[in-house]
């Protein structure tokens, strides 16, 4: 079941913006809208969108509080509906008396633009396309009169083609406490990139611009997924991606849509952001529908990996609750877990068809990726000193005799703490040892990880990573860490990126997210399932000793066990023997 949005819409006939009763406002009031520059472009397109448009421009100064301006080619406003749209709870997206539950809209507060002018200056110019347009000013950072439901605004003609345009300037002007709690400028923009990407890939249909400071950071045609996720991400991920939309019976007269674009599992990420799911082409956070997504992937992730998705789920207005939230970033779904279950299991039946077959560079050399860390005279620490190795099983588990007991070893999880603690004393207070890349490597980035590369570049070079801009959503890669004993590739890069975002820009940023960064780095040079069937038993012996020299050697980075053991006594009672 697909759902195409409907361009008209709101409340049929005659002027569309209403004010909404008493009774209906007490319902949805849910607190402010406007609490950061990345909720005011949501709302701008929130309503760009419920107009019909079928492009919308969203550009960006500075962090956001500067200026934010959003055009849009949908139906435009009459300037009686112009003028009552910056009103409070005044909207044409809902009857004055309608249930909010089964709203089709994005946008259905009506309180939006008023809460944007009651924090900043707004412009809206606008026109139906049958005459001259309107333009509407209202500016909250200053005297300008007004009464108890907000400033006076100022309405004069203006020209203009079938749309709306909406400037937003001097965000938070009067209220400094909130612009004081704000990130970074490119920590902002890096939201607004973010959100805007998420819509993009929801309302593929729709053509979608973005611009920070003059600058071009994101655009899509507005054509179809494929070339969405081209726009969002590069040309690597949608040439390595599916498309998929089924129709699949959750509940009685019930039936949910699932469509949308899934890379295929050789392209992922380190964290779950890129798992983008939106309802009824709203882009919400719903912790059930992206488990789904991952579940629907199932094991043909590696371990510690997270899928590049965007999954839109298309439901009947009244099985949806829009007003969970005061954001509306999360929705209430009446038969959720059948929606959920639904979700997996198209997503499986689609990667199911598709051609997975993935080619990664897999470093298999002990000798270069593990070197010694032990005493300079060569001691170790012997944790393993009087085991013995015997053998592999399944082209993973190391087979060990040690004493009375058999030790099973995941030579993954293993690897991966030899590595992680090698990284780690490399950087404990000491300048992170670098290789320089000559070539420098390229390295495409997806919108929000492009802005997160210019917001952290200080906190990358710190660990190690040295990039500049390279044009578009290319960055080059001049230096990695060198501990690695190989060239690191894009995903330690991406890595690090997801790391320090995930710090939210703080103080410290680099700190906090050393210990998370450099689990994930050990990773990359770590021996797979399908490298252990070319190891010899110097090899394996290798490994083990290494393992033996960790001061944390039975559990990996990221805590899963590298050890178990089974002794002697329960072969003995297996087989029915004394000993």
């Amino acid at each position: 079941m697909t759902r195409e949005r409907d361009a008209g819409r709101g409340v049929p006939g005659g002027d569309r913006v209403r004010r909404l009763d008493r009774e209906t406002v007490d319902r949805i009031a849910a607190g402010e809208v406007v609490t950061r520059p990345a909720r005011v472009v949501g709302e701008l397109v929130d309503n760009a969108l419920d107009a019909g448009a079928s492009r919308v421009e969203i550009a960006v100064d500075g962090d956001g509080t500067d200026r934010i301006r959003v055009a849009d080619d949908g139906r435009g406003m009459t300037r009686a509906d112009a003028t009552r749209a910056v009103e409070r709870h005044a909207t044409s997206k809902l009857a004055p008396d309608g249930d909010p539950v089964g709203v089709e809209s994005l946008g259905f507060r009506g309180e939006a633009l008023a809460a944007v002018a009651e924090a900043a200056r707004l412009e809206l110019v606008t026109s139906p396309g049958d005459g001259v347009g309107t333009r509407v000013v209202v500016d909250g950072t200053g005297e300008t009169g007004g009464n108890a439901e907000g400033p006076e605004p100022a309405v004069e003609p203006a020209g203009r083609a079938q749309g709306t345009t909406v400037v937003v300037e001097d965000l938070f002007a009067t209220r400094p406490a909130r612009r004081e709690s704000l990130a970074g400028a490119n920590a902002e923009f890096a939201r607004i990139s973010s959100l805007v990407a998420d819509y993009a890939l929801a309302t593929p249909s729709v053509a979608f611009s973005l611009e920070h400071g003059g600058s071009t950071r994101l655009t899509t045609p507005g054509t179809d997924r494929t070339d969405a996720l081209l726009g969002v991400y590069d040309r690597d991920t949608a040439s390595r991606s599916t498309t998929v939309s089924a129709s699949v019976d959750v509940g009685p007269d019930s039936d949910a849509g699932v469509s949308g674009a899934l890379a295929y599992p050789s392209v992922t990420r380190a964290t779950r952001d890129h798992v983008r799911v939106s309802v009824n082409g709203r882009p919400v956070r719903n912790d059930r529908l992206a488990a789904a997504v991952r579940e629907g992937y199932g094991r043909l992730l590696p371990d510690g990996r997270e899928p590049v998705a965007a999954v839109d789920v298309s439901l009947p207005p009244d099985r949806v609750d829009p007003n969970v939230h005061p954001a509306k970033r999360e929705v209430g779904l009446r038969d959720a877990d059948a929606v959920a279950d639904a979700v997996a299991s198209v997503v499986a039946d689609a990667l199911t068809g598709a051609d997975l077959r993935r080619s990664a560079d897999v470093a298999t050399d002990l000798e270069s990726a593990l070197d010694p860390v032990g005493d300079e005279d060569g001691s170790r620490a012997g944790a393993f000193a009087d085991a013995e190795p015997i053998g592999a099983f399944r082209d993973l588990y190391v087979l060990v005799e040690s004493g009375d007991d058999l030790l099973v070893i995941d030579g993954h999880a293993a690897h991966e703490r030899v590595n992680y603690e090698r990284l780690a004393r490399a950087f404990d207070g000491e300048p992170v040892p670098t290789a320089a890349l000559d070539p420098p490597a390229t390295v495409s980035l997806s919108t929000d990880e492009a802005a997160a590369a210019r917001a952290y570049a200080d906190d990358l070079a710190a660990l190690g990573f040295e990039t500049e801009a390279f044009g578009g959503g290319t960055r080059r890669l001049r230096t990695v860490p060198a501990p690695f004993g190989r060239t690191a590739d894009a995903d330690a890069f991406r890595d690090a990126l997801a790391a320090l975002s995930g710090s939210d820009g703080g103080r410290g940023a680099a700190g906090d997210a050393r210990d998370a960064l450099l689990a994930d780095l050990a990773c990359h040079p770590s021996l797979k399932r399908g490298d252990f069937a070319d190891l010899d038993d110097a090899d394996l012996r290798d490994l083990l000793d290494r393992l033996g020299e960790c001061d944390r050697p039975y559990a990996c980075p990221h805590g899963r066990p590298t050890v178990l053991s089974v002794d002697a006594e329960t072969f003995a009672a297996g087989f029915g023997r004394d000993r």
